[in-house]
């Protein structure tokens, strides 16, 4: 991959990882790993490094220090995405392809550019096998009524786990009744594990598409995707993975996984909201037709007859997210300049340490136990609704999530119809989960 030669494009180069060697890295990350390491910072990666760069972890909120703990929902962004962003609108804003002058040039290479670095992030075989879409909810939608549409039929299964959030199941509810297939779902074990044994007793001849969330956004759980799949394909049966979750947590190669489809958001992974990839297994997405249509789709129009473009183009209708494309390069460079495993291994003792430290609320239960889970604590606390936990929370400038978080069957397996949520990325420390229990207690005592 070559990256562009953009004036004006600070920091919009292609993300470096031990798989992207070679390629610039982002200004002002050189060394920061070798920075000293706070209480329970990971060998090769502190949290601190990362605040620096977040502007918004710095302000007040009903005068306490913000501490942002409902990243399920969406991720704070670092100055190098928010200066991507007022650097494409200030001299380099383009429509893309087609523009013959220098800035359209300038902006088709970045907007290309930054589905390479997709591409790469994921493992993917090639760029032409990622198509931006607004975040993993239109990629599903898209993969439904492209794919599902042209290859589902009466009798046809698709398997979808119980702890999928609602934009892994409606769509598929939707497509179902189009086709006359069946949604089939997969219970959950009580730690909020999906129950494999049940999964392969579910999986037939019929089955053709399973879909599962790489990590579930109200448990955590981080099912054995890998195993699934080849499950799965030992009956011909198409996968769909759900990465919004998961990508800002570990890192993912989709074709380790064997993934068919594969999706997240970028705004769960640093970058602004409205920007989102799909990847899509190459062979797989020569043969799915345009779900939208309209400009910058098209080869060629005329009243007797249309073709399209070729993939991935043909999936893009319109104008695209141009500036959320460059958003989303800048944020993948900001986050694979750290270790990824370093990362991944701190918010995994941060995780372990926010369990203890929650065990001493009294009455506080978390929901879900699986072994494999990202950082997501999903609570009940006695005597207190969630909203009225969420609230109480705020007050102290503490940031959590209440209601059903768009994944109501999850909650159901609980018997719950709400419940608060604190959700923790690699900016977030041990003293903010300290504080968090604090608060907890002192609303137990008022």
């Amino acid at each position: 991959m070559t990256t562009p030669d953009v004036a004006g494009f600070a920091g919009l180069t292609a993300p470096t990882t031990p798989h992207l060697a070679g390629l610039p890295r982002s200004p002002g990350l050189t060394g920061r790993a070798m920075a000293p390491q706070p209480s329970g910072a990971s060998q090769g990666f502190s949290p601190e490094t990362a605040r620096r760069d977040v502007p918004i972890l710095h302000r007040t909120v009903n005068g306490h220090p913000l501490i942002w703990l409902d990243n399920g929902a969406t991720t704070q962004k670092p100055r190098q995405v928010i200066e991507a962003l007022a650097a494409f609108y200030s001299s380099a804003n383009s429509n893309i392809h087609r523009g013959a002058h220098t800035m359209a040039r300038e902006a088709t290479e970045m907007y290309e550019a930054g589905r390479a670095a997709v591409a790469q992030f994921l493992g993917a075989p090639s760029p032409e096998s990622i198509v931006f879409v607004r975040g993993t909810t239109e990629a599903i939608n898209l993969v439904a009524q492209s794919w599902g549409r042209a290859n589902l039929g009466p009798g046809d299964d698709i398997l979808v786990p119980v702890l999928e959030h609602h934009a892994n199941i409606v769509p598929w509810q939707l497509v179902a009744k189009q086709t006359r297939a069946r949604v089939v779902p997969v219970p959950l074990r009580p730690d909020g594990s999906i129950d494999q044994d049940a999964y392969a007793d579910l999986l037939s001849a019929r089955t053709r598409l399973v879909v599962i969330s790489h990590a579930s956004n109200v448990l955590g759980t981080v099912p054995p995707v890998r195993e699934m799949t080849a499950l799965a394909h030992r009956y011909r049966a198409k996968v769909l993975v759900d990465g919004a979750q998961a990508v800002a947590h570990f890192p993912v190669d989709v074709q380790d996984l064997d993934a068919d489809f594969y999706t997240f958001s970028g705004h769960k992974i640093y970058a602004p909201t409205g920007i989102g990839a799909l990847y899509a297994r190459p062979e797989i997405l020569q043969t799915m037709a345009p779900w939208q249509s309209g400009g910058n789709m098209i080869e060629s129009v005329s009243f007797d007859r249309t073709t399209y473009a070729a993939v991935p183009h043909r999936f893009e209708a319109g104008t695209g997210h141009i500036s959320g494309v460059a958003g989303l390069l800048a944020a993948l460079n900001w986050l694979t300049a750290f270790d990824r495993e370093a990362v991944a291994d701190y918010e995994t003792q941060l995780m372990a340490y926010a369990q203890g430290a929650l065990a001493e609320v009294p009455g506080l239960e978390v929901l879900g136990s699986a072994a494999e889970r990202i950082g997501v604590l999903t609570f009940t606390l006695p005597g207190h609704t969630p909203t009225e936990i969420a609230d109480w929370l705020d007050h102290d400038g503490i940031a959590v999530r209440a209601g059903h978080h768009c994944a109501q069957p999850a909650l159901a397996h609980y018997g719950l119809d709400s419940a608060a949520r604190a959700s923790l990325a690699l900016y977030n420390t041990r003293e903010e989960v300290d504080r968090l229990v604090a608060s907890l207690l002192e609303l137990q005592a008022a």
